[in-house]
């Protein structure tokens, strides 16, 4: 079953059935999912992109009630991941290797100590957009006058990893699963590779059993230099777009929930495939426009 804002969501053509609910924004949103879920006795929501989770956090309790459960993580963990600045203050709390950052107003003010180039982001941001390099102070200082929601960091060495990672109900990490992000695009990766380094997944594995009430795939963005070191620079509560690399490599996420949900007991799990290959690319979806309320003549 699917719900979406849009009858132009291609994913809607894949379900058995779907339906249009207005935007996680709004409103009326909680009500129009409420309403389905107790209609249609949905057994299970999987939330999969940044704006809906903190709404879904605020409301698992209530589809609890109605029977239904929520794939996501504490209200508290959630917050964390849904704000860059929360994410590296909790990292460097907590003990682990993050990436340096700080507000525009103080790299500006202690320049001397920061290296350009710097890589600028939205504090509250999802799916790569409005990141950038910067290469100048005087280009630092237009972005800070025009976005306040901004944040930078250094520009971190070394290869980009993300590590998938599954969080049981009793706070066990039953399995971290690290790519190489190759090729990335529109945020997501394009082309990618399992590792099996045993430095990434004991950090994903740590980084994943810490976060407060973790529960069901997180995705853990870091890079790793040369020499070894790691350095953290996001946490994405939900599946990740590169999870079916780690899906086809064993580390089934899918089948751990239905399981969960059952009430069966899971068993950590590390024999996933390792130096496995994904290489993606588009395919279309072919419809009448009308189906989706479309019409190229008027």
């Amino acid at each position: 079953m699917a719900i979406d804002s849009s009858k132009t969501a291609p994913a809607s053509r894949f379900a058995d059935n779907s339906w249009l609910v207005p935007r996680c924004a709004s409103p009326s949103f909680v009500a129009s999912v409420l309403e389905l879920c107790k209609r249609e006795r949905i057994d299970l929501v999987i939330p999969t992109i940044d704006p809906e989770l903190p709404v879904y956090a605020a409301i698992a309790a209530r589809l609890a009630e109605a029977g239904t459960t929520v794939c996501i993580s504490s209200a508290e963990t959630v917050g964390i991941g849904a704000d860059k600045a929360a994410t590296n203050a909790w990292l460097i709390r907590n003990g682990f290797p993050a990436v340096r950052q700080s507000s525009p107003e103080d790299v500006l003010r202690s320049r001397e100590s920061w290296q350009l180039p710097l890589v600028a982001k939205p504090r509250s941001g999802s799916a790569s957009i409005g990141v950038r390099l910067v290469h100048g102070w005087d280009e630092l200082e237009i972005l800070a006058a025009a976005e306040p929601d901004l944040i930078v960091e250094e520009k971190a060495a070394g290869r980009e990893f993300t590590i998938n990672a599954y969080v049981s109900r009793d706070g066990r990490c039953i399995s971290a699963v690290p790519h190489w992000r190759i090729e990335v695009r529109a945020g997501e990766v394009a082309k990618g590779v399992t590792i099996k380094d045993p430095a990434l997944v004991s950090l994903g594995r740590k980084i994943a059993e810490a976060l407060p009430g973790a529960w069901g795939p997180l995705n853990i963005q870091c890079f790793k230099d040369a020499p070894g070191d790691i350095r953290v620079f996001e946490i994405n509560t939900r599946f990740g777009g590169g999870y079916p690399l780690a899906h086809r490599a064993g580390a089934t996420f899918t089948s751990w929930l239905l399981n969960e949900l059952e009430g069966r007991a899971l068993s950590v799990f590390d024999d996933w495939q390792d130096n496995l290959a994904m290489l993606r690319y588009d395919e279309g979806v072919y419809l009448p426009g009308t189906e989706i309320g479309l019409d190229g003549h008027a």
